[in-house]
Order: C-alpha cells, then structure tokens, then sequence
C-alpha cells in the first residue's frame, strides 16, 4: 500500500483512543490482526517460540484468555494513560489518534506467564530476562506502548492460576541429564 493508504487503513484498525471511543469491540479485534512494520519472520520464531509453548502447555482456551486479557487490559491501561497525558497537556491531543495496533501486548503477556513454565531457579533467569526486554524501552524512552507492554507482562504474571494443574514444570537440568544418556 501507497503510505497515506496504509496510514489511513492501520489508523481505522488502530486501538487508538478514537477507535476504542467509536467502536471498541471492532477496534480490539482489528488491531490485533496486523503487525508492524511488515516483516514476517521475526513473529514466526516469536510464535514458534513462545505463544506455541503457551498453547501446547495451557491449551487454547487458556492459551487465549492470557492473549486476550493481555491485549485488552494493557491497552486499556495503556490509552488510559495516553488519555489523562492529553487531558493534562502533557501530549498534544492529536494523539488520540494515534496508532497502536499490533500483537505486541499478547506477546508480552504470553512470555510472562511462561515464566511459571520453567522450574527455579532458572525461571528466576526467564523473568529477569522478560523484565529486561520489555523494562529497558521504557527505561531509556519511555512511550505508552513501552509502557503497556510492561502492563502485558504484569497481567502474563497475574494470569498464574491459569496454569495451576498443567504439569510439572520444566527443568532444564533433566533435560539436558535425558540428553547425555
């Protein structure tokens, strides 16, 4: 697409505080179907790698309750904060259209309740590694996305009593004992 079309077309499909005031069911479930920036492999190892773990572990309907919740929750926590950002003069209001769509919150929240996955104490490792990639954007430049994307990872956590009963957890340590032998 020419760019003043796709600009036009994301910001339709975007969880913007415009969209999400006119039609937000519409807005939530359109702006989770596009990715930025157009480059497909990296969502396919991102997906290989952590949201196929989260559904073969928890099963779809849990798999989609962390990706829904955290989508949902984040963004609203989010464009909330961009909202009283507005209100208070601290952004122009122009950015209440501003674009935000994408499946970077589900992602978040996905790695994050994989956390409880992995057995201690390498699953401390795991989280302070999540905590690193998604705290470190909103340490240097923090923006509403970065901060909704620790918010995914903060609902990722909080969605532990989804994996109660789901197997024990795995031990890298056993794994690489199964390996030797």
């Amino acid at each position: 697409m020419p760019p003043s079309v796709e600009d036009h077309f994301l910001r339709q499909r975007s969880t913007n505080i415009h969209e999400l005031s006119s039609d937000p069911v519409r807005a939530f479930v359109t702006s989770a179907m596009w990715i930025d920036g157009g480059y497909v492999l990296p969502y396919v190892v991102l997906y290989t790698v952590f949201h196929a773990q989260a559904e073969r572990w928890l099963g779809t309907v849990r798999w989609l309750a962390v990706c829904g919740a955290a989508h949902v929750l984040a963004t609203l926590v989010s464009e909330g904060a961009l909202l009283l950002a507005i209100r208070d003069g601290a952004v122009p209001y122009s950015a209440v259209d501003t674009l935000d769509f994408g499946v970077s919150y589900a992602l978040a929240g996905v790695a994050a309740v994989l956390t409880y996955r992995i057995a201690a104490p390498w699953r401390y490792a795991y989280l302070a590694g999540v905590l690193l990639v998604y705290g470190a954007p909103l340490a240097t430049s923090p923006g509403f996305t970065d901060f909704g994307h620790i918010v995914s990872v903060l609902i990722g956590l909080a969605c532990y009593p989804l994996t109660r009963g789901r197997g024990k957890p795995w031990n890298p340590k056993e794994t690489l004992a199964a390996l030797r032998s």
